[in-house]
């Protein structure tokens, strides 16, 4: 079981970060004993992730890296998702949640063409061909937050399959039971406020949210080069 590393100061509260960059400079405080470590490297998940992981690479000096994981969203409600399937065509899906919601295989297979197709246009779009040569490497798994944590599993066991040394996931906020089920496949989990209650929102861990554009995640990655 992966240890975990919170912040007790921030424990069950809402509204603490005041934007994504500045969930990524808390992150990296947490992270500072990675500072120049030649063997690990910061890998985001866009969108949301790109921000806070652009933060992160800056302050440690770790290369930056994407890593595209895209949910697989319910046919009639797009905000919800049911599994995760990443850029190396590894799928994970909630089957229990399938059959509660009487998905059908048909319909579940044409939620993960679709994705797979957007997943290749955007990494197209952000100039990313072959992910790159990690083995025996530290990848530091980066998100602006959990929510299930489907799409932070599905990228954890997709990063496994290039034979890393160890497995890190670093995120600003995230629900208790998304934490604990990540625990079981990677190393350790950082994760600056942890929350226990049912309802959760990444959202509401921010004072300024939005989504980000295509564009806007271009010119973070541009940046960071």
């Amino acid at each position: 079981m992966a240890r975990v590393i919170d912040s007790a100061e921030y424990r069950e509260k809402t509204h603490v970060f005041r934007d994504r960059e500045h969930a990524g400079e808390l992150l990296a405080e947490k992270l500072e004993a990675y500072q120049g470590d030649r063997s690990a490297l910061v890998v985001a998940i866009p969108a949301g992730g790109v921000p806070v992981g652009c933060v992160i690479s800056e302050k440690l000096d770790l290369p930056l890296e994407v890593a595209v994981t895209r949910k697989l969203h319910v046919p009639w409600n797009p905000e919800a998702g049911f599994g995760a399937v990443a850029w190396n065509g590894l799928v994970e899906v909630n089957q229990p949640l399938v059959r509660q919601l009487g998905l059908t295989d048909d319909q579940v297979e044409e939620v993960v063409e679709k994705e797979k197709r957007v997943i290749r246009q955007r990494m197209r779009l952000y100039g990313r061909g072959e992910f790159p040569d990690i083995e025996g490497r530290h990848p530091i798994l980066v998100d602006d937050g959990l929510a299930s944590g489907f799409s932070m599993l599905t990228t954890a066991r997709a990063v496994k399959q290039y034979n890393p040394g160890r497995v890190t996931v670093a995120v600003p906020t995230a629900p208790l039971r998304s934490i604990e089920m990540l625990r079981r496949h990677v190393d350790e989990v950082y994760c600056l406020n942890v929350r226990s209650g049912l309802y959760f929102a990444v959202a509401s861990a921010y004072i300024r949210w939005r989504d980000l554009t295509d564009e806007e995640v271009m010119g973070y990655l541009k940046e960071s080069t």
